[in-house]
């Protein structure tokens, strides 16, 4: 929960922390304390979205494209706060978890509707998670036999052992080691003229519109913006209990959970240029990463495979989280991570059965895992509109909502716009698919 701070009888212009003694000045110090308070669930949706999946997209971007894509980033920047905003208001607001909202306001079928599309691409995707650690692992020399499963019981362990805020700081120190992509970027050399400029002027890649590219671009929004990350942060906000007091400093950590988030991916993006201009080939992440340490040495080498590790860490905890969350909140079972596991026992079993099944299909021998990890990008991509379909029609709820918290006639124009695209994306993908002349090889 976020701090109360307290006026003292003697000093008008310092506010208490009630249970700590230390007094604070009042207002801006009182404003710093109590996002800190509150940071959390915005930062750890949008950088745990930088997972397994993301690195080989956008690595392979760079591969491909250079710094050709960089523009899309920068075009998804709003899109992922102005998507994630309503998700924290609607938490917010309502004091309850998106998939439960759902099952409210629209009935039993669209209910169960929205939960199987969510448990079926989330599975899907904490498999590319573990596959993601699989890869990496293997050109660390460790076996996936011993780094799966000893990464599985991690992952639990923290989950079910720590509390709220034991999992909650633990997650946040985990975004931020991403900061190494930033050193790494710095490392290879990129052109920095042509990041400025290929950042904010689209430009069309040698080949121009092929198959490759559409695909491409369809993972990039896929990997950017999931729909596992509307039920994650919603009922994260919920289970942090955070107040309409709250909801300008929910919105400032959203922000800068995108803002780190796209710089991140950026980076990544930067990564993979480094391919490109050195004409490497690869099939995977691991195999760029080693390529790479005859042009820059064993760091980059190291840190792309542990950052890829830290990410599947990252999307897996994130995204079982949203599993269990959203099938606690329409089963009606006790499901917070301020409950330990005698006091939530389905909860934490959902928890545990996502990590556990997952990890034990990448065991599988001879699973196609790279071809896994970018596929279940464009799936996300595909069934993503229909997710923000229902969160668009939420946030106009002014029964459920009030005046202060039903989204403006800005938002709505946005928000359209947003699913359009989408939807559209959605479409170039299928007639690809269906019609693979369409666009051209090379």
């Amino acid at each position: 929960m976020p701090l109360l701070l307290e006026k003292t009888s003697n000093t008008p212009d310092a506010v208490r922390a009630p249970s700590s003694g230390i007094y604070l000045r009042a207002p801006r110090l009182k404003g710093l304390v109590t996002f800190l308070m509150v940071m959390g669930p915005g930062l750890i949706v949008m950088e745990a979205d930088n997972d397994a999946g993301a690195v080989s997209a956008y690595t392979q971007a760079g591969a491909q494209y250079g710094t050709h894509l960089l523009w899309v980033l920068l075009l998804l920047l709003p899109i992922t706060y102005l998507t994630q905003e309503m998700v924290a208001r609607l938490g917010i607001a309502t004091g309850e978890g998106h998939a439960a909202m759902i099952y409210r306001r629209f009935g039993r079928w669209w209910g169960n509707f929205s939960l199987i599309d969510l448990q079926v691409t989330n599975f899907l995707t904490l498999v590319t998670e573990f596959a993601g650690i699989s890869l990496a692992a293997t050109k660390l020399g460790i076996p996936p036999i011993i780094a799966v499963p000893t990464t599985a019981v991690g992952l639990i362990f923290l989950v079910t052992s720590g509390g709220y805020l034991r999992w909650e700081r633990i997650t946040i120190g985990l975004c931020l080691l991403d900061i190494t992509w930033f050193v790494m970027a710095a490392v290879v050399r990129p052109h920095w003229g042509d990041v400025a400029h290929n950042s904010f002027i689209p430009t069309r890649p040698v080949g121009g519109v092929t198959s490759g590219l559409v695909f491409l671009v369809i993972a990039i929004v896929g990997t950017t913006i999931a729909p596992w990350q509307l039920f994650f942060q919603q009922s994260c906000v919920a289970d942090k209990k955070l107040r309409f007091s709250d909801l300008k400093w929910s919105r400032l950590d959203t922000a800068v959970g995108a803002v780190f988030t796209i710089i991140v991916a950026g980076a990544m993006m930067l990564v993979g240029d480094a391919g490109f201009r050195h004409g490497i080939t690869f099939v995977d992440p691991g195999q760029l990463a080693v390529a790479l340490e005859a042009h820059y040495g064993p760091f980059v080498k190291t840190g792309m495979l542990l950052m890829m590790i830290n990410a599947a860490v990252l999307g897996t905890m994130a995204i079982s989280l949203s599993s269990a969350w959203a099938y606690g909140e329409v089963r009606g079972w006790p499901h917070s991570l301020h409950r330990g596991i005698k006091e939530a026992p389905g909860f934490y079993a959902v928890f545990v059965l996502c990590v556990g099944a997952a990890a034990g299909i990448v065991l599988i021998p001879n699973a196609p895992l790279y071809l896994i990890i970018l596929g279940v990008q464009v799936l996300a991509g595909v069934m993503l509109p229909s997710a923000i379909v229902f969160l668009q029609l939420l946030l106009n709820d002014r029964e459920l909502l009030g005046e202060e918290f039903v989204n403006r006639p800005w938002n709505n124009w946005a928000n359209w716009t947003v699913v359009a695209v989408l939807f559209a994306l959605s479409l170039v993908l299928a007639a690809q698919v269906a019609l693979p002349s369409l666009f051209p090889a090379s």
